[in-house]
């Protein structure tokens, strides 16, 4: 396999980035601001239409490793998993971005917002242009049109989130098998019915709001995300989660109305209505629209190989797959719940196109150096992700003594 930066100068290195969501966005804007690409970016979608309101983790915009690791459910995992020199190199490629970009990360990190405004963001700023030029191409791929397309040293960057196309097909055939899919590792954290709403009125919720607007709640506790409020328009963004069996997840359509769920589901409803009553009494606002409920399997998962290395170390020189260098970034990569998916898809985006920049890396180095990056945030977001739940579950049972007393283990 060719060295990445073995090309003349004169020679732009073809870059596929598969997925056009916000992580592709990224990091076709990321790589389009750096010198010798040719980016060729592949969306199935015609238009951006996803409304569901996300945020942005502030450490993606930190200048320094207090910063970065300020989170205080996640601030000891990243001391944990990291060293200080590599939080170093990824926070010096942060401080190299393009300002437009970095500005825009800035301001996307300061609040909730629709999905579709970040994906409409970035691809405006892509339109902008840059060192490096970006054909977009509409088209459905699949892995045979994929590896088709690949000509030796050519990037692959696969940003097809949870279903990744490319995640189960980077473990050759003589490779063995790692479970019931070759390329990944997941672990069912439960499911449950997500429910979202905009209320007219400025509201800060904690542990003890949770706690005491669902006293009435026994079966089904309402959990809305600390610190889900849109202050800049003096409104409350929230998004809660409802645990639910998965009898009940299965006779649930995808996305439903308030009305479908008070007559099917009326305890789960109920859970949710008593949580805004106690809101609304509070602050004497009120919701503006109706909520927005979706069922959700909320599991957490890893690509055991997040790179092509297989292939490289391989049978079959000759394969598209021997002779390119291939990356999952984002869900395609790693999969979290509890809201935190994006934020470490741009993570690993930032890194990896930091790693290109690295000239004195091999192809081989910046791969092995990816793994390693892949398997550190995955450790940080597992310990997060359980560390969550088991909170989550402790405080489902704090009216339960013997319930919870269940759910301690004390060593």
């Amino acid at each position: 396999m060719s060295d990445h930066q073995s090309s003349s100068a004169s020679e732009a290195r073809r870059v596929h980035v598969v997925g056009a969501g916000p992580v592709g966005l990224l990091m076709t804007a990321l790589l389009q601001q750096e010198p010798g690409y040719d980016i060729r970016l592949y969306e199935k979608r015609s238009e951006y239409t996803r409304d569901r309101m996300v945020r942005l983790a502030p450490y993606l915009v930190a200048d320094s490793i207090d910063a970065y690791r300020s989170d205080p459910l996640d601030g000891d995992n990243v001391e944990a998993v990291f060293q200080p020199w590599e939080l170093q190199e990824a926070l010096a490629f942060r401080q190299q971005m393009s300002p437009d970009l970095r500005a825009l990360l800035v301001d996307l990190t300061g609040g909730f917002c629709p999905l579709n405004d970040i994906e409409l963001a970035l691809s405006d700023l892509i339109g902008q242009g840059g060192p490096s030029p970006v054909e977009r191409i509409t088209a459905t791929l699949d892995v045979d049109a994929i590896q088709a397309m690949l000509e030796p040293s050519d990037i692959l960057i696969d940003c097809t989130g949870c279903k990744s196309l490319l995640r189960d097909h980077l473990v050759p055939e003589w490779e063995p098998a790692y479970g019931q899919e070759r390329n990944t590792n997941s672990i069912r954290m439960e499911h449950a019915v997500v429910a979202t709403f905009l209320f007219n009125k400025r509201y800060e919720c904690n542990e003890y709001c949770k706690y005491y607007k669902n006293l009435d709640n026994s079966q089904y506790k309402f959990v809305p995300s600390v610190e889900r409020t849109l202050n800049d328009e003096g409104a409350s963004h929230v998004t809660g989660i409802i645990r639910i069996s998965e009898r009940e997840y299965d006779a649930m359509p995808a996305t439903c109305e308030d009305a479908w769920l008070r007559e099917h589901m009326p305890a789960v409803a109920r859970s949710m209505e008593r949580f805004i009553e106690k809101v609304e009494a509070e602050t004497g606002g009120a919701l503006d629209g109706d909520p927005q409920v979706i069922r959700i399997v909320l599991d957490l998962y890893r690509a055991y190989n997040a790179t092509n290395r297989k292939w490289l170390r391989g049978r079959l020189p000759e394969h598209p797959f021997a002779r390119s260098s291939v990356f999952l970034v984002g869900d395609s990569a790693i999969g979290s719940p509890y809201f935190q998916s994006i934020s470490l898809g741009f993570e690993c985006a930032m890194f990896l196109a930091g790693l290109l920049t690295h000239t004195e890396y091999s192809a081989d180095e910046v791969l092995e150096h990816y793994e390693r990056l892949v398997y550190q945030q995955w450790l940080r977001v597992y310990m997060r992700t359980k560390q969550i739940k088991h909170n989550k579950d402790l405080f489902e049972t704090l009216d339960d003594t013997f319930g919870l007393l269940e759910k301690l283990h004390i060593f």
